[in-house]
């Protein structure tokens, strides 16, 4: 029975990795900024050639998860440094997935729009899936939840101000880089207001499928 459960749990892990991935995207695809999550990996990957989109978010996941291990200390544990090939998982569909979607360039504002907004209703899916079966974290939600565990905070309000800082370094970044605003616009900021609240959302409607199945 426990070996079934671990086997669901990693199944779920996989899935909410891939829709998170997914969503990321799909919001990038709306040519009106990326994801918060992303925001940072997205500018860097626009400066410098060498990075992909996936590599860049993989090399950022890994910046978190120095983070938590700062904000951690004594509590650190060795399997948080699972986080790493989830990083990578994430970083590889990433690519996967702007391939798969590479025929969706809206021109319209209001197809646009509609791929963020879907975009940010799929992430949070993704990410509630994600952290649900409690064995490893992307560094991403990793963080977010580091701090809420830390500082008793709760995991969705956190998350906004998170992605909301995330967003003001990309601002930076991209002033730095290319003098103006760059991979970021009015999707990342509709994104870092309603990412989080998408998750708070699903963790209620998805907690009695969670404690059935994978808690």
């Amino acid at each position: 029975m426990k070996q079934r459960k671990l086997g669901i749990k990693i199944i779920c892990f996989i899935i909410g990795v891939y829709i998170n991935a997914f969503g990321i995207d799909l919001v990038t695809k709306g040519n009106l900024g990326t994801s918060p999550i992303s925001s940072v990996a997205y500018v860097l990957s626009l400066r410098f050639d060498a990075l992909s989109f996936g590599m860049a978010t993989f090399l950022m996941n890994a910046v978190f998860l120095v983070m938590q291990i700062i904000i951690l200390r004594g509590k650190f544990n060795l399997p948080l440094l699972l986080q790493l090939p989830a990083s990578f998982l994430l970083g590889f569909f990433v690519n996967v997935n702007m391939a798969l979607l590479d025929f969706l360039n809206p021109t319209n504002l209001f197809m646009q729009l509609i791929s963020v907004l879907l975009g940010c209703l799929i992430l949070g899916l993704g990410v509630s899936i994600e952290v649900a079966p409690n064995i490893v974290k992307i560094p991403g939600e990793g963080i977010v939840y580091t701090m809420s565990e830390v500082y008793h905070g709760v995991f969705g309000h956190i998350k906004v101000s998170f992605d909301i800082t995330l967003v003001i370094i990309s601002v930076i970044l991209s002033f730095i880089f290319f003098g103006r605003l760059n991979g970021l616009g009015i999707g990342t900021i509709i994104s870092a207001l309603l990412v989080g609240r998408f998750v708070n959302l699903f963790n209620r409607l998805l907690t009695p499928t969670y404690d059935r199945f994978i808690r």
